[in-house]
């Protein structure tokens, strides 16, 4: 009849675009559990920010309020639906060569896609199986063509591989990553 969600705000706070979305979805789906026979259930969520908007919404179970504000921030910010992402992650054994092979990749980027580059910038594990991680958002706006940018970003792939510096350099390319 009890449900404890502990450090709620490690959901919240995770660095991705849907964070709210699912930590919305996981308290609402772990409070459904709490009184499910005649004694009426009790949901304790552990968290410094009680006041926060997602936790309200999951307080009332306020779904239609949580998907209009997430839509109005993905719509000002440009992310889906409103645009197409492109994830690119940049992996060297050398700390120094990923840094400066993510480097050169997003300047050449932002040349052409603006402010819609974001990164360079180390994810949460920055380090697998000895390769240092470095990664790089693209958003591709309603109206670009998502066949051109996608041309453009493996040309220029392939310009910096042919660099003798980035010869060993890998390129992870994610066309809308989950």
């Amino acid at each position: 009849s009890i449900v404890g969600i502990m450090n709620a705000d490690a959901l919240l706070n995770f660095p991705d675009f849907r964070s709210f979305e699912r930590s919305f979805q996981l308290m609402t789906q772990v409070a459904g559990r709490a009184g499910r026979k005649e004694k009426r259930g009790k949901v304790v969520v552990q968290t410094y920010t009680a006041d926060h908007e997602i936790i309200q919404y999951v307080k009332t179970n306020d779904y239609q309020s949580m998907y209009e504000t997430q839509m109005i921030d993905r719509k000002e910010f440009s992310y889906p639906p409103y645009s197409k992402l492109i994830s690119i992650s940049v992996k060297h054994t050398n700390i120094d060569t990923t840094h400066q092979a993510a480097r050169e990749l997003a300047f050449h980027l932002k040349a052409i896609f603006k402010d819609q580059v974001l990164g360079p910038e180390y994810p949460p594990v920055s380090r697998i199986k000895n390769r240092y991680i470095k990664n790089i958002l693209l958003k591709i706006q309603p109206g670009v063509s998502l066949k051109k940018s996608k041309h453009y970003l493996t040309t220029l792939i392939k310009s910096l591989k042919n660099t003798r510096q980035f010869r060993s350099v890998r390129f992870d390319i994610d066309i809308d990553p989950i």
